[in-house]
């Protein structure tokens, strides 16, 4: 058997297009909510097959990690409301169920990620991954506070052929809302490894994270979406370091 698992935070927008994709899946389908105060928690309460927890959020590491603790089953499908499950990943999750031993402890699963009304082929996004199935007792995530992984030290990890559908940004707003608060978390991330924050990370950094996506990784493919996510990803590293400066003038 497998338990679903959901965080969320003012997803109103994309979670019942998430959940639908996992319906009359299992019976032990639990989101924990951090307090939305758009909707989020209302629609769930009402959705039938969901146990809605709330519980405050310290991060998102300490939220997953407390979710997985309670799973019922012994097999986890975490999911965040903007990832979408295709019949064939469903399929394909379902036939390692199936088996009499499945061979490893964690499963790589590939996404497919759209922005602005259109999916993105290029600009450093096209090899997207994450451990979204995993065994409950030997997986944790690390305590990183941006871009959080299930630490795979000491475990084995394998595939899924199929991959998720991905809709991470509503759009431009959202994204650039979204960057913003990643790289005050990212700040808290680098700190202890940048002991002096100079031109190299203000401006050689973010010059190079925009070549990187536009140019080496293929951005200029996916025209003007390739661009906007190319500049906007810079301007997030930009972002990481000031805010690091900001926060050590103020110490």
């Amino acid at each position: 058997m497998l338990s679903i698992i959901y965080t969320t935070h003012n997803e109103i927008d994309i979670i019942e297009r998430s959940l639908a994709t996992v319906a009359h899946w299992t019976d032990d389908l639990v989101v924990v909510d951090s307090f939305s105060d758009d909707g989020t928690a209302e629609l769930l309460r009402t959705t039938p097959g969901v146990t809605l927890r709330q519980r405050k959020y310290a991060g998102p590491s300490d939220q997953k990690n407390w979710a997985i603790t309670h799973a019922k089953h012994e097999w986890v499908l975490l999911l965040d409301a903007d990832e979408l499950v295709t019949p064939e990943l469903r399929a394909e999750i379902e036939s390692l169920l199936s088996a009499d031993k499945i061979p490893h402890d964690a499963y790589w699963i590939g996404r497919n990620n759209h922005f602005m009304g259109r999916r993105i082929y290029h600009s450093g996004w096209a090899g997207d991954k994450v451990i979204r199935f995993f065994h409950r007792d030997r997986c944790r995530y690390n305590d990183n506070q941006v871009h959080e992984e299930i630490v795979t030290e000491g475990i084995s990890v394998g595939w899924l052929k199929e991959r998720m559908e991905h809709y991470t940004f509503k759009d431009l707003d959202h994204f650039l809302a979204k960057t913003r608060r990643y790289a005050k978390w990212s700040a808290h991330d680098h700190t202890g490894r940048t002991p002096r924050i100079g031109l190299y990370h203000l401006f050689v950094k973010p010059v190079y994270r925009f070549f990187k996506h536009y140019v080496m990784q293929g951005g200029f493919r996916d025209g003007r979406e390739g661009l906007i996510i190319s500049g906007v990803l810079a301007w997030g590293v930009f972002l990481r370091y000031a805010y690091m400066l900001v926060d050590r003038k103020n110490d």
